[in-house]
């Protein structure tokens, strides 16, 4: 339960993303600087954060990014690259709440994604089955989802729609897949600060030529922009990221679990609206995205009732052993 309610916090954290991404495009800012200035901005708090904690922080980690360098490039670049820069688009074609509210397809996502990891369980391999619980609960988080898009669906272009949830879908399959596939790669040699710092610095490049392209196309960012850039950076890159993999690499080993951490992300739509409302006068949505809200929430109960029973199950099974 604990990991749930970090999970939230976490949420509440990356919702500043979706509020001051939309606002940044309400102003004409571009994607490309809004994507970019995150991780540049993100990257000098990392490393005050890892070298304050020392323990041979810097040490341990470049040794780790030494031994796989690929690995490192790939998945950072799945993981942070196609995660952010896909929402940072979308963020053009609709408001905070509803790109949010889409990002919240991660959540089946996340599930479906169980196959592509194995697990060493008494010398053997096992391949990771999907839970089918999750995928069930999951299923009902995306039918609110799909609730939230349709007024939307209605007052846009097929263009303008497709732009606006395409990205998102992509960036929803890569983040937990990236997040994952590096939690399996350091096996627990270091922790989420290291690893956050780590693929920062692998995603470096793509990052500088994203900015570079910028440079030559729309020019420099505004000074609004930098500064929203900067508490971005802050909320989302640096408190939220590290709170959701403080939560991920805890359940890591549990599939169920690991699905019920991630689905706390759908609480980022009710922060994300009520900040928009509040911050930009952005109004209510029509009562069927309202339910579909709603039902986002109540899936994510589900996940969290899930995720408790079978803990109590897994701490009654050695008693239960022990007695028989």
């Amino acid at each position: 339960m604990k990991e749930i309610l970090i999970g939230i916090l976490a949420a509440l954290f990356f919702a500043v993303t979706f509020v001051l991404n939309h606002s940044m495009e309400l102003e004409g800012g571009s994607w490309l600087w809004s994507s970019s200035l995150r991780y540049f901005f993100m990257l000098p708090f990392l490393i005050a954060i890892v070298a304050i904690r020392g323990k041979g922080g810097f040490r341990i980690l470049s040794s780790e990014m030494k031994q796989s360098p690929s690995a490192w490039i790939l998945w950072s670049f799945i993981g942070f690259v196609l995660f952010y820069a896909p929402l940072t688009f979308a963020a053009a074609f609709g408001p905070g709440w509803l790109v949010s509210g889409t990002w919240q397809f991660t959540i089946v996502a996340g599930v479906l994604l169980a196959p592509l990891f194995i697990s060493t369980i008494a010398g053997k391999k096992v391949r990771a089955k999907i839970p089918l619980i999750s995928l069930g609960i999951s299923s009902v988080i995306l039918i609110g989802i799909l609730m939230i898009q349709i007024p939307q669906a209605q007052t846009v272009s097929t263009k303008s729609l497709l732009l606006g949830i395409i990205p998102v879908m992509v960036a929803a399959f890569a983040y937990p897949l990236g997040n994952r596939k590096m939690m399996e790669l350091c096996g627990g040699r270091i922790d989420s600060f290291q690893r956050v710092l780590g693929m920062t610095i692998a995603s470096l490049p793509a990052w500088i030529l994203l900015a570079i392209y910028a440079l030559f196309t729309v020019g420099l960012p505004s000074a609004s922009q930098i500064y929203q850039s900067l508490l971005v950076a802050i909320s989302s890159g640096v408190i939220a990221t590290v709170l959701f993999f403080i939560a991920t690499e805890r359940v890591q080993h549990d599939q169920g679990k690991l699905a019920a951490v991630e689905a706390t992300q759908s609480t980022e739509v009710l922060f994300a609206m009520a900040g928009e409302m509040v911050l930009l006068s952005v109004p209510l949505p029509q009562p069927i995205a309202l339910i579909g809200l709603a039902i986002i929430i109540v899936g994510m109960l589900l996940h969290s009732y899930h995720t408790v029973l079978v803990s109590n199950r897994s701490a009654k099974a050695p008693i239960q052993s022990d007695s028989s």
